[in-house]
């Protein structure tokens, strides 16, 4: 709810953009990313700009081509952009922000309970063959990709995946769990809907991580709408993520393309939840 006492801590009319970072959120983006490497010239382009850049297009959803000439051009920007996702830039920034998320709430820096789920999305107009095709889902009746995501008590990002939307929750469920490599050695509980119930998903479950317990969340028989535990932080999470107008639809050609708007979407959350004062 907006009150006049928390309002001052949302405006962002002073920036050039709503969604250029502030001065404190680029002291905290800025000592992670690398400097350029030795040889050759030096680097000329405003990083700030370029991660400027980066948000405009997750939040506004626009096209490469529509970015404002005020931004470092477009091929710039997009080079970066996949240049920091390959080196494992991206992921080492993703992870340092959430251990202070973490820290800040007053937990311990590897969660030991997480949610899992899914979202299925529409896939863009595209045409000729793919790398990564898409698929149909036929329980949503959507032909696109899905996302998976596995989210902490707090509602933070921990890993995601995305792959084509006929693949099911239980396989994809598995592929996601596998993705952690270790990366949060305290996980006990997992919380999942009933997509992931069966013999398979916990067979699979057991080869990946062998001390998690698996807790079917089961929806409610009554004919009313019934908050479940735990559940609805994963739901909460996915509309948190959905704010940035890039996720609308799935625009990438490459899943991986998907999944690192999905950890930039993640990564503005966080900061914003890092910097927020009262003023």
């Amino acid at each position: 709810m907006w009150t006049p006492e928390n309002r001052a801590r949302y405006d962002r009319s002073k920036l050039r953009y709503p969604s250029d970072l502030t001065d404190a959120e680029w002291a905290l983006v800025e000592p992670l990313i690398p400097s350029a490497k030795p040889g050759g010239n030096k680097r000329t382009v405003a990083v700030r700009a370029v991660v400027d850049g980066v948000m405009y297009i997750l939040s506004t959803g626009c096209q490469w081509s529509a970015l404002p000439k005020d931004l470092p051009p477009k091929s710039t920007v997009h080079d970066y952009l996949r240049r920091w996702d390959a080196d494992g830039t991206l992921e080492r920034i993703h992870h340092a922000l959430y251990v202070l998320c973490r820290e800040q709430a007053g937990r311990e820096a590897s969660p030991t309970a997480a949610i899992i789920d899914s979202q299925s999305v529409k896939g863009a107009e595209k045409g000729l063959a793919r790398i990564d095709p898409p698929g149909y889902d036929a329980g949503k009746k959507i032909k696109g990709k899905k996302r998976h995501v596995l989210v902490d008590t707090q509602g933070l990002l921990m890993q995601a995946l995305v792959h084509a939307a006929d693949i099911q929750d239980r396989d994809g469920g598995v592929l996601l769990m596998g993705a952690l490599f270790g990366l949060h050695p305290f996980l006990l509980k997992l919380y999942a809907d009933s997509g992931y119930q069966g013999a398979k998903f916990q067979d699979g479950l057991k080869s990946v991580c062998g001390q998690i317990n698996l807790e079917i969340v089961r929806r409610c028989d009554r004919h009313r709408f019934v908050v479940l535990p735990k559940r609805w932080i994963v739901e909460r999470t996915i509309a948190w993520l959905n704010r940035c107008r890039r996720l609308a639809k799935d625009w990438e050609c490459l899943n991986r393309s998907g999944l690192c708007f999905l950890r930039w979407a993640s990564m503005r959350l966080m900061l914003r939840r890092l910097c927020q004062t009262n003023k």
